[in-house]
């Protein structure tokens, strides 16, 4: 096997492994895919300084989001469709999350059900919430989230519709794969992973399938989904979740300094600057870019993490010195996952941990508290120059 030290080798191996429209799933964004590409472009913009004669022993990358002792300032992110990059893939990026020290958040579109990995870990999780039509659904989707104990709600509020995904579409992309000709040549490219599929726990969307009345097969499980997602969403019904959901709350999708303003106001835990990985609007700026916005607006009123295009270590400290509390990483965990199943979690873990540690000391820092934009040499127009 080939030594990985770093997130690209892990994508490398997921690419040759995983089947087509699971592996085009993670890695496209929506129509011209310029947000997906500048999320992880733009933070070579931002330098690192480097200092020297500084005692460098007794590091700590260990900090706390929402409260949260955590390992590093990074979370696994929601990503749906988890459990369909390898069998069982919510609960074994759950394991290893739970191993290593930071958040792990499971999608409302994930394979494994919110039971599923509450049976197979012992530290609370984080449930990520999309808004549908069916309220009904959806307030039993939270007592299910309570019941489980989880300890934080991430509601989700960019996906009211949505975006035009080319590859998705192109793919006929579904749980489990329609079997058709081009479908069929592929999977049988992929037969590790098929061997594998046969002893998952699923192979559907565990949150939903069982749960909702008319709800038996891939077929009706996509005609309800398209049209569920609900568009009337504003910031009274996220209040009214809120309200609901009774515990620590995270509203992920703010990519705007006033948005950010009225998430503050409704007393969330954190906020997520995020703009779905480039999967909803695409031409929107990047996340990282956006990040210095939204902090100079409500920095001192709530916890501002984010998301978008983080591969490496350096890039979290790039966030964290802007004065991100917290990072969340998707494709990078992904990768691993569909790699090399929990093993490869984790190693995506360990390589982001190792470059994160190594240069916070090359920047002269012992603790991962104590980055500010000091640590960067940022350019006098990273945000931009930009009316409306």
């Amino acid at each position: 096997m080939s030594v990985i030290t770093t997130i690209d080798d892990l994508k490398r191996i997921y690419e040759r492994r995983v089947p087509r429209m699971f592996y085009d799933y993670a890695e496209s964004g929506s129509w011209t895919e310029q947000t997906f590409r500048e999320n992880s472009s733009d933070f070579q913009d931002l330098r690192l300084r480097q200092r020297v004669a500084v005692d460098m022993t007794g590091r700590s990358t260990a900090t706390q989001m929402i409260g949260q002792d955590v390992a590093m300032p990074v979370a696994l992110a929601p990503v749906g469709l988890t459990g369909m990059q390898h069998a069982d893939g919510e609960m074994k990026a759950a394991r290893a999350a739970e191993k290593f020290g930071v958040p792990f958040t499971l999608s409302t579109m994930s394979i494994n059900s919110i039971e599923d990995v509450a049976s197979y870990t012992s530290k609370p999780f984080w449930f990520q919430l999309y808004t549908m039509k069916d309220t009904d659904y959806v307030s039993r989707l939270i007592q299910r989230a309570k019941d489980a104990g989880c300890s934080a709600l991430v509601i989700t509020l960019d996906l009211q519709i949505l975006g035009q995904r080319h590859k998705d579409l192109k793919n006929g992309l579904s749980a489990p794969p329609k079997l058709t000709p081009r479908t069929i040549a592929n999977l049988m490219t992929k037969w590790a992973w098929g061997i594998e599929m046969l002893s998952a726990r699923r192979r559907e969307f565990g949150n939903i399938v069982g749960h909702v009345e008319g709800i038996s097969d891939a077929s009706s499980l996509g005609a309800w989904a398209g049209e569920q997602f609900d568009p009337a969403l504003d910031w009274g019904k996220v209040e009214k979740i809120m309200e609901q959901w009774g515990g620590k709350v995270i509203l992920k999708g703010i990519l705007d300094a006033e948005d950010a303003r009225m998430a503050a106001k409704l007393g969330a835990d954190a906020i997520v600057v995020s703009n779905h990985g480039g999967r909803q609007l695409d031409g929107a700026l990047s996340s990282i870019r956006m990040l210095p916005s939204i902090l100079d607006a409500v920095g001192g009123d709530v916890e501002v993490h984010m998301d978008g295009g983080i591969r490496s270590g350096q890039d979290v400290l790039k966030a964290v010195a802007l004065g991100a509390k917290g990072t969340y990483i998707g494709r990078a965990f992904v990768y691993g996952l569909g790699a090399m199943g929990q093993q490869g979690v984790t190693r995506a873990l360990e390589v982001i941990h190792k470059e994160l540690d190594i240069s916070m000391a090359l920047c002269g820092e012992r603790s991962v508290n104590d980055l500010s934009r000091s640590n960067l040499l940022i350019p006098e127009d990273f945000e931009g120059r930009w009316r409306n």
